[in-house]
């Protein structure tokens, strides 16, 4: 049984929305960095189902698989339930009270010029925006907010996001007290993974991903399958890494060799089926050991209940120490000094 324990170090929080199985471009976004620095800081990794309904909300059925699939993902990724405290969004209602006392002072403009928002709606093909999925950078704030945290290991397509909280932070401390420290951003060293089909960005809802839970022929037959440089037509033609997916996998995951395979390329001396086949090999010695955890986990179905149950009521216990604050802030505690008999 995990025991609760009290918050002492500098917070971190991290999160994913529960869409889906978590991929590569997750654990170079930022998933990576979490491990990494789990035990630095007091580490939060949240479940997002809510901000999940803000494009899932017609298939809510779907949200409890993809919750338990993700936390595997966490746990098979080295996230050590007793150094991060994982826990479910909508478990902690302070988060949505929150959200709704900030989108008091957020402008719709503000919100619709957002470069992230703009960007989803288009993929999505969203003609118009729902209130909820427009108003996913308020919840956001409300998500980091709620346990005060410091860090924020995000890709740099969350930097947006990220400088709207921040503004949100600073109004809501000049028109009431100092209540929030404004979070900082931890960038990704790895680069942005572009998908397997040459799109600027590996996304579950355009189906260009590596699932982290890949199997070894599953990972083989997506690596065949990636693009690369459409303009090499033979082994010794000239390459352009720069365009190619499978070269930027190799600058994420395989640093080392990068350089080399980029003059190899360039020189035509290394052909498409070889640099797939090094990727291959790095990439399943990286993800064999999650597949292990994973294994593990899932022949012990009881803990990863007791992981969440206890990670969550951690964070429910630190949003009502945070929610009595804001409360205090604005005026809104109004019981507090006035007994009534």
């Amino acid at each position: 049984m995990n025991q609760i324990i009290p918050f002492s170090k500098e917070r971190m929080l991290s999160g994913d929305r529960v869409t889906g199985k978590l991929h590569l471009g997750h654990y170079a976004g930022s998933l990576h960095n979490r491990v990494k620095l789990q035990s630095r800081y007091d580490t939060l990794v949240m479940l997002a189902d809510v901000q999940a309904l803000t494009t899932h909300f017609d298939h809510p059925e779907n949200i409890s698989r993809n919750l338990r699939e993700i936390t595997l993902d966490y746990l098979a990724a080295g996230v050590d339930p007793n150094e991060s405290t994982i826990f479910i969004q909508s478990m902690v209602p302070e988060i949505a009270e929150l959200t709704v006392f900030f989108s008091m002072f957020v402008t719709v403009n503000s919100l619709r010029h957002n470069p992230t928002i703009k960007a989803e709606s288009e993929n999505r093909s969203l003609g118009e925006l729902y209130y909820g999925f427009l108003g996913y950078p308020v919840s956001q704030t409300a998500d980091i907010v709620f346990c005060k945290a410091t860090v924020i290991p995000v890709g740099e397509d969350q930097l947006p996001h990220l400088e709207l909280t921040r503004k949100l932070i600073r109004r809501f401390n000049e028109l009431y007290r100092p209540v929030f420290p404004e979070p900082q951003a931890i960038i990704s060293e790895m680069p942005r993974l572009v998908g397997t089909d040459g799109n600027a960005k590996m996304s579950k809802s355009l189906g260009n991903t590596i699932p982290l839970d890949c199997t070894e022929e599953e990972l083989v037959l997506r690596i065949r399958k990636a693009v690369t440089d459409p303009a090499r037509v033979h082994k010794d033609d000239p390459g352009h890494p720069e365009i190619c997916p499978i070269f930027s996998y190799h600058q994420a995951f395989r640093s080392l060799e990068a350089d080399k395979i980029q003059v190899a390329c360039q020189m035509g001396s290394i052909g498409c089926t070889e640099c797939k086949r090094c990727l291959f090999k790095d990439l399943n010695l990286m993800l064999e050991p999650m597949r292990e955890r994973r294994a593990m986990y899932n022949r012990r179905p009881d803990d990863i209940e007791d992981i969440l149950k206890t990670g969550t009521r951690r964070a429910q216990e630190l949003a009502k120490e945070t929610l009595g604050e804001v409360r205090e802030a604005m005026g809104l505690d109004y019981f507090n000094h006035n007994q009534v008999n």
